[in-house]
């Protein structure tokens, strides 16, 4: 017979009815209309287990309402991006400051717009400035807003407010891992601080491998040197003292042309499709396969990447479940070197057209 679940909450794991704790938890499963013996219903039993945990360890009002919150932010924000999985998104960053009449202003426009008519939807954070050029050029059924509650500069542009893909989040690291994980690709325009935060948080994640490799475009606008004055600093202060290293510039690409910026991030795309760890494994997915001459030239040029074994090309492993059509290239990665990971993926998409296997 179940326990009353309020008898559960306090109980210690080691206890004599922690079986009867699982089979609550289970039953609760079951009557949600999940299944609590597949993947998906056993780790939703365990975000249950880590919750009546919170009580055994004495965690206060503010802890408990910290874990909450996230916990409602993130799952409410999943379920309005899940409609969207299929398409493309980049997030756009940006001063909310800048005037619409201002050339920054524009060059997000026209870059957003580039974007959108290449089929993908953007990300900003919902508010003025660079945000709202970033909704305008794209549309509102293109766009996505991800707001965040502030004392100030906290209402949605006209082109978002309203729509369901609008989100408001208390907490910016819960907004800024929606940025991260729902993005396919980064675009940086001249901003303040949050904009400097987004932006080497982004290259950071994909420095450490914390996030998919993926293009970050710094745009200014024609003419303008804000990203090209940040790169100098970058260069002389962080590169010069050994803070990172000459492989890390590879995450970046600075542009005063909005659609240049576009056209990486679609090259980006060109052949790449994904990748994602099996195991010991980086299997990078693509839209087609690589000639053997190509694959020999990437295991001859990026064999410093291997810590096993060679690239080969084949089929999805056993354990895929995503895109099972696509051809894969895969290898033990040493997990350090993020940025020649870059350059490898650079070279699968510079490979002719016209020369890559048809079978």
């Amino acid at each position: 017979m179940m326990l009353p679940l309020k008898n559960l909450l306090l109980m210690d794991d080691a206890s004599k009815n922690r079986d009867e704790m699982i089979e609550t938890f289970d039953h609760l499963v079951r009557e949600a209309g999940g299944d609590p013996e597949k993947t998906d219903g056993k780790i939703v039993r365990e975000i249950m287990h880590t919750a009546t945990k919170l009580i055994r360890d004495g965690a206060d009002l503010g802890e408990l309402k910290l874990i909450s919150r996230s916990l409602k932010e993130l799952r409410y924000a999943l379920k309005v991006f899940r409609g969207y999985g299929e398409t493309r998104k980049i997030s756009i960053f940006g001063s909310a400051r800048t005037p619409e009449d201002h050339s920054d202003y524009q060059a997000a426009v026209q870059f957003s717009r580039a974007m959108a008519d290449a089929g993908w939807m953007v990300i900003t954070g919902a508010g003025d400035g660079i945000m709202r050029a970033g909704h305008g050029g794209a549309g509102a059924d293109q766009s996505f807003g991800v707001a965040i509650r502030l004392p100030f500069e906290t209402t949605a542009n006209e082109y978002i407010a309203g729509d369901p893909k609008l989100m408001t989040f208390r907490y910016f690291f819960t907004r800024k891992l929606m940025f991260m994980w729902q993005s396919e690709a980064i675009a940086l325009f001249p901003g303040g601080f949050g904009t400097q935060d987004e932006g080497f948080e982004a290259l950071t994640l994909i420095q450490t491998g914390k996030a998919a490799t993926i293009p970050v475009v710094m745009v200014d606008s024609p003419g303008g040197d804000y990203w090209v004055k940040w790169d100098r600093y970058v260069r002389s202060e962080l590169l010069d003292n050994g803070w990172v290293g000459s492989e890390d510039l590879n995450f970046f690409f600075i542009t005063d042309d909005p659609d240049a910026a576009a056209r990486h991030v679609l090259n980006f795309y060109r052949n790449y499709h994904s990748q994602r760890f099996v195991r010991d494994d980086l299997v990078i997915r693509m839209q087609r396969p690589l000639l053997a001459s190509q694959i020999e030239q990437l295991n001859d040029e990026f064999g410093d990447l291997v810590a096993k074994g060679s690239i080969k090309q084949g089929g999805p492993l056993e354990t895929e479940t995503e895109h099972l059509e696509l051809p894969r290239l895969r290898f033990v990665f040493t997990k350090h070197g993020y940025g020649r990971l870059r350059k490898l993926i650079d070279q699968i998409n510079a490979f002719d057209v016209d020369n890559v296997a048809t079978d």
